[in-house]
């Protein structure tokens, strides 16, 4: 028995080892990547001569698929929670609190924001209530048009987009309500009458659980002990040109003949391998637009007088060129032990890939001298890495749950195939993790009904 997986992400490595479980040591597991390392948009690299990650470098820890598989691969000492200091957001040439009560940044009550908006915005926040809602159930547009339209478009630049660009690396414009956050959709579906009620609805109740967690030697850890359990053959530098129906399996080009494939690959590349096979499904694919970025990761001195924030987000229109900066040794205690500060620095928004034009030396340069301006201190870094990602993220706009629904009822007919990854049921890890987990469950159904 014969499996391909195609795309070596968290994903694909996840669909192999669930594969593996459900299979048995007999399978022939073959994971096919066409870049030259497994992990997709999560790398583990070295800076100031210790690991750290260069891409996703968290996880929401109130879902339990990350927590529960790193407790199945027996790494479940690498899991470590934030300090729980809270961001700061750059706006208007200086550094606020990120207002709290609020959903993705979409506010509760005006409060809240008070010092980072006007006292136009405040009061038009505070009488939102009043004001008539048009929203048709089952209707879907993007955050921006709504909380513009609601609360005004400081609310969107200073609060909004900052945590968005940071989940999706895009803006408001480019995400949808209902893919993004589905408990405010369906708040408003039950006929919530203004926006701030809606989002009293839809915030998640007060929990002690910590939101978020991180494992302590980056996500490598998690990475190695996915490869190893899978027991997969990995492929790198080996791009799948074409998947094409058998009388019993795939052909899968330059794999051959497989009893199954498991598509753990990003949208357009899912689209084009499904086009002849599943026209319906790669259109629906073809139509998810991507996000660039680019990362910088510092060390610091350790006495480097940075705020006690766990980062700084920049409220778009601001004169700066990140979006975004990490102060990792302040987030993570187990970061803050090592003899320097660490800090990452984001660049890139939808729309705008020109950062990863730029030279290692322009961004770190950059990183710098942005640093320098919303920390008001001198930045001199003992060390620097630079890691780009053309296309890591994609965009979840409006109609995306549609979309998506689509595509995987044209799969449903299909045996033999299922898809997994990040552009389906959500950008974060524990999202793309039960995609794997789905995919697999998907294919040794069909081989066991086949066998049976």
């Amino acid at each position: 028995m014969r499996i391909a997986v195609i795309g070596g992400g968290i994903s694909g490595l996840v669909a192999a080892y669930r594969l593996r479980q459900r299979l048995g040591d007999d399978a022939d597991i073959v994971v096919v990547e066409q870049g030259a390392r497994v992990g997709g948009v999560l790398r583990t690299g070295e800076l100031a001569g210790e690991p750290l990650d260069l891409g996703a470098e968290a996880f929401v820890g109130r879902r339990p698929e990350v927590i529960e598989l790193m407790t199945e691969l027996g790494i479940e000492d690498q899991l470590v929670r934030p300090a729980g200091k809270r961001p700061l957001v750059w706006a208007r040439g200086q550094a606020h609190p990120l207002p709290g009560r609020t959903l993705m940044g979409i506010p509760s009550d005006a409060d809240s924001l008070r010092g980072l908006v006007d006292e136009e915005t405040l009061a038009r926040v505070a009488t939102e209530p009043r004001r008539p809602l048009d929203w048709e159930p089952g209707g879907d547009v993007d955050v921006q048009s709504l909380v513009a339209d609601r609360f005004g478009p400081q609310v969107v630049a200073r609060s909004v987009d900052p945590l968005l660009g940071g989940v999706y690396a895009g803006i408001s414009a480019s995400i949808g309500i209902r893919a993004a956050l589905p408990t405010l959709a369906a708040a408003l579906d039950r006929g919530a009458t203004s926006l701030t009620e809606a989002v009293r609805q839809a915030m998640p109740a007060p929990s002690s659980e910590p939101v978020f967690g991180g494992l302590r030697d980056g996500y490598g850890a998690l990475l190695a002990a996915l490869t190893t359990a899978s027991a997969a053959r990995i492929v790198t530098t080996l791009a799948a040109t074409r998947i094409a129906a058998a009388s019993r399996g795939w052909v899968v080009d330059p794999l051959g003949l497989v009893d199954a494939v498991v598509l753990a690959t990003p949208a357009p590349v899912t689209a084009r391998l499904l086009h002849f096979v599943a026209p319906e499904a790669a259109a629906a694919a073809a139509g998810i637009d991507l996000s660039s970025s680019a990362l910088v990761a510092l060390a610091l001195p350790r006495d480097t007088e940075l705020p006690d924030n766990s980062g700084i987000l920049v409220a778009t229109g601001e004169p700066l060129r990140a979006k975004a900066f990490t102060l990792s040794s302040r987030k993570w205690p187990h970061l803050a032990e090592r003899e320097v500060a660490l800090v990452r620095a984001s660049f890139g928004r939808f729309g705008d890939e020109s950062p990863l034009s730029w030279t290692d030396d322009d961004l770190v340069a950059a990183a710098v001298a942005d640093l320098t301006t919303v920390t008001g201190v001198p930045i001199a870094p003992l060390d620097a890495v630079v890691q780009r990602w053309p296309g890591g993220l994609p965009q979840y706009a409006p109609g995306h749950t549609a979309r998506i629904a689509t595509l995987e009822s044209a799969l449903a007919p299909l045996d033999g195939l299922a898809v997994a990854g990040a552009y389906l049921h959500g950008v974060g890890v524990p999202a793309c993790v039960a995609t794997g987990t789905a995919a697999a469950t998907r294919i040794a159904t069909t081989l066991a009904t086949r066998a049976g």
